[in-house]
């Protein structure tokens, strides 16, 4: 180890690194698996024969580097509210819907800010540091409490955090109320249309709202296992369809978040679906935790797993992302902020490859959300995950704790811990009996 470069995991090194800009990570295993050195100028990555920018030569022998992971799709003013509720609560979808109505009116602005902040720091310490977070817009009380709270956390967070507000507002909610709720700051429309009475009027409403701001748009489309309506009747294909129409068929421009139904179309009807899909680069957000939880309750057999088609969709070359959704709140009691539980997920119940898992909550999600690459090739964005130098393998299944996250080539969490253990038998001790 150089004296001018503090080791990561060594004794003498560096105590903490949050803050810290770093100009380079030297010894470390890229992404290929081989160990190189990743050089930082500022917020980019910069090749072999530039020269690093101002900052800390970090020695991270022991550790493998990885582009920053993404949440895609998170409800931060739902977030942490899963105390709140009855702990035997087990709730489909509508039922999860009905339990947060039954909250919003004792939540105000600064708890939803409070909450929002919390989980946003389980999400960096976990090496997530771009979110997209819907919000609602309720009917009772202020209606912009949430995107209020939203806006000004994105605004206290600029420079650490990538936050996307993200509008989320029901068919109830009248034009005026969204007009003044982007006027506010949001950087996304969405809504539901699969719960409006007309589910093509409100896929146009908010589409019209959308090409009107010049803003993107991500709608929770299809989020149910029923398969009796025709393909015309689908969210996605409706969306998908105007978009083209509309001009709106840029990449990052489009996204259907939950896409459940998909899941359980025969192939004879998914084709047609996911080339369509395809055609109107409309990117896709699979959401396995949330969608494991609430779909199919009620079955006695054969219950769907509730995630979108991913592996047609990847064939397809169609953008797909993943994340989390919700997080302990009435809508999933469980989750830890984790884009490698959400990898683990996508491997087990969706089965991708290793690769592919990460891709969804890394690159793909990046490329849905509209942001520029983050990795350690020369000009992409110095948003970087640093983990132990374990199998790959163990990295997607959450084996490891210890992560240091850059955002802009800036130290935003660094959760290296020291463990110590008492398993192994001490000589001088006298056996149990057996």
């Amino acid at each position: 180890m150089s004296e001018s470069r503090p080791g990561i995991g060594e004794p003498g090194g560096v105590p903490h690194l949050a803050g810290v800009a770093v100009a380079g990570l030297y010894g470390v295993r890229l992404p290929d698996g081989t160990v190189g050195d990743v050089l930082v100028d500022g917020e980019t990555v910069v090749g072999a024969g530039g020269a690093p920018g101002e900052g800390t030569a970090l020695d991270a022998t022991g550790w493998r580097v990885l582009p920053a992971a993404c949440e895609p799709h998170a409800h931060l003013d739902k977030a942490l509210t899963g105390a709140r509720m009855d702990p035997a609560a087990g709730n489909d979808l509508l039922a999860a819907i009905a339990a947060w109505r039954e909250m919003l009116p004792g939540i105000d602005a600064a708890d939803i800010a409070a909450r929002a902040l919390a989980a946003i720091e389980q999400y960096v310490a976990r090496g997530t540091t771009a979110i997209r977070s819907h919000v609602d817009v309720p009917l009772t009380g202020d209606p912009f409490r949430g995107v209020d709270a939203l806006v000004a956390v994105r605004e206290q967070l600029r420079g650490r955090v990538e936050l996307q507000v993200c509008l989320l507002a029901g068919s109830e909610v009248d034009d005026g109320v969204l007009a003044e709720a982007v006027a506010r700051g949001v950087d996304v429309v969405g809504g539901c249309p699969h719960l409006a009475p007309d589910p093509h009027r409100e896929v146009t409403r908010m589409l019209d709202l959308a090409e009107r701001h010049g803003l993107p748009i991500d709608l929770h489309c299809d989020e149910q296992t029923d398969i009796t309506l025709p393909d015309d009747g689908f969210d996605l294909v409706d969306l998908a369809r105007q978009a083209v129409a509309r001009g709106m068929d840029a990449p990052g421009r489009v996204t259907g978040s939950h896409c459940v139904r998909l899941g359980v179309l025969p192939p004879e009807r998914l084709g047609p679906v996911v080339a369509l899909v395809a055609a109107a680069r409309t990117g896709i957000v699979t959401l396995p935790i949330t969608n494991l939880y609430l779909q199919g309750r009620g079955l006695t057999h054969s219950a769907p797993r509730a995630l979108t088609a991913v592996r047609a969709l990847l064939d397809a070359g169609v953008p797909l992302a993943a994340g989390g959704d919700n997080l302990r709140d009435p809508f999933n009691p469980v989750g830890r902020a984790d884009p490698f539980e959400t990898t683990s997920l996508l491997m087990t119940a969706g089965h991708l490859r290793g690769d592919e898992a990460l891709a969804a909550v890394t690159s793909g999600a990046r490329a849905v959300m509209g942001l520029p690459p983050a990795g350690t090739a020369p000009g992409e964005r110095a948003d970087l995950m640093l983990v132990p130098d374990v199998p790959p393998g163990d990295v997607l299944a959450g084996a490891t704790d210890a992560r240091v996250v850059l955002h802009g080539g800036r130290v935003v969490a660094d959760t290296r811990t020291a463990r110590a253990l008492d398993l192994l038998p001490d000589p001088s001790r006298p056996a149990l009996a057996r």
